[in-house]
């Protein structure tokens, strides 16, 4: 599908990074395409043609925002409001094979506030990724892109006394491989990140605030066994383990750690009216500085999705897992997230869109809760195969409590978008 609706906040049209992962294969039982989304449903009278260059397809795309934000700082307290201007020219080239396949990605996000220029950064994304079809039900994908990117001020890591915000390095490798015999499906996988975080000055301009303590590299194994017991149903097994090893040698800030998630779940497809995918397991970090005690629990992730009608879809999701902190004596945090959606097609080349996220982190070490509420909701216009129109309402409200608490605000945003493709 070379039209791609992406979420509120992205505001995008036609293709993003080029998906490659696993190709569908005529009466697998793995498929999951019974149904369709409103988002997944092919528009081909809006769908980028892209420029054809040998056996590659190349889909260019250039993407203007106009936020008015009423928050930018995050704060309680004396809030700025601004309007800020994203410039997003993207490039994104997928071969035509018959088998395998590879694609590439060139991005970046230029972004302008009107009167706060210490707010102004530039992103960018360079990323390939490929699959390569050994055998029928076997291929080997993989992916590397490295991003220069900024941590938003409403992140719950976001240091709270900064001038700027923190600009960071990200560059990941992921490399999978799967076979299918029959009922059974097995898949293995390796994920590379490193991470590289730059120091920025302090709100009074005299100092710096430190952020070579979150420099790291994050490690991910594992391996997923399903078991088809029907054409839609199929239920699994997962283990994924991880090394995070920090830079920093100092005592109080070194999170370096060791873990897993062990996990049973269920993917399918089962009726016109509903497909998900649910996992529930355990989750253990154990971390190598001896003033960090291990942080383990119950852990899950799952989405459903319900189809009322073709033109409707509704999502439920939630998770639970641990996250890294960046609070003073905080070895992590655990994540407990649960939400909604629904897209609505109101016409073939009109959506609506809404979610909502509430989410609670709770903290290790010391003592801090944060609560997050987020809604967002979308209209898509849908000119022709060329030009795309979006706008999106989003408010974020979160809530920190303890002795140690965090940030506590509440953020509006109001963004307009269009999008060109070719």
């Amino acid at each position: 599908m070379r039209l791609l609706m992406c979420s509120a906040a992205m505001a995008c049209i036609a293709l993003a990074l080029p998906q490659v992962g696993l190709a569908q294969q005529t009466g697998s039982n793995f498929d999951r395409a019974k149904n369709v989304s409103v988002r997944q449903r092919p528009r081909p009278d809006y769908e980028a043609t892209g420029q054809k260059a040998g056996g590659f397809t190349l889909y260019p795309r250039m993407t203007v925002d106009v936020e008015h934000n009423d928050n930018i700082y995050a704060q309680a307290t004396n809030k700025v409001d601004d309007t800020i201007w994203r410039v997003k020219p993207e490039l994104a080239v997928r071969s035509d094979w018959s088998r395998h396949a590879l694609g590439l990605f060139a991005g970046g996000n230029i972004i302008r506030y009107s009167d706060n220029g210490s707010e102004d950064a530039e992103e960018y994304t360079v990323a390939a990724n490929g699959r390569v079809d050994i055998a029928r039900g076997s291929n080997l994908t993989g992916s590397i892109q490295t991003q220069r990117l900024v941590e938003p001020r409403t992140s719950p890591t976001a240091p709270t006394a900064s001038g700027k915000p923190v600009k960071y390095d990200l560059t990941q490798g992921t490399i999978s491989l799967a076979k299918e015999f029959n009922r059974l499906r097995v898949t293995g996988r390796l994920d590379d990140k490193d991470f590289n975080y730059k120091d920025v000055p302090n709100v009074a301009g005299t100092g710096i605030v430190d952020q070579d303590f979150r420099d790291r590299n994050e490690l991910y194994y594992g391996a997923k066994a399903e078991y088809a017991v029907s054409p839609d149903t199929a239920v699994y097994l997962s283990a994924t383990g991880n090394k995070k090893d920090y830079d920093a040698n100092i005592a109080a800030s070194d999170r370096t750690s060791d873990g897993y998630v062990l996990g049973v779940g269920a993917n399918f497809d089962v009726s016109e009216l509903v497909r998900g995918d649910v996992q529930v397991g355990y989750m253990k970090q154990s971390y190598d500085n001896p003033i960090f005690a291990d942080i383990d629990g119950f852990s899950a992730v799952g989405r459903l999705e319900w189809f009322p009608t073709q033109l409707t879809t509704i999502g439920l999701n939630g998770s639970r897992s641990i996250e890294e902190s960046t609070a003073p004596g905080s070895q992590g945090f655990i994540s407990n997230n649960i939400g909604a959606s629904i897209d609505h097609e109101l016409m073939r080349n009109v959506l609506l869109s809404a979610a909502y996220t509430h989410g609670k982190d709770n903290y290790k070490g010391v003592d801090r809760d944060d609560k997050r509420d987020n809604f967002s909701a979308t209209a898509t216009y849908l000119l022709n195969r060329r030009v795309g129109l979006f706008l999106t309402y989003n408010y974020l409200k979160q809530d920190s409590s303890g002795a140690q608490s965090g940030a506590s605000f509440k953020d509006n945003k109001l963004i307009a978008s269009v999008a060109l493709q070719f």
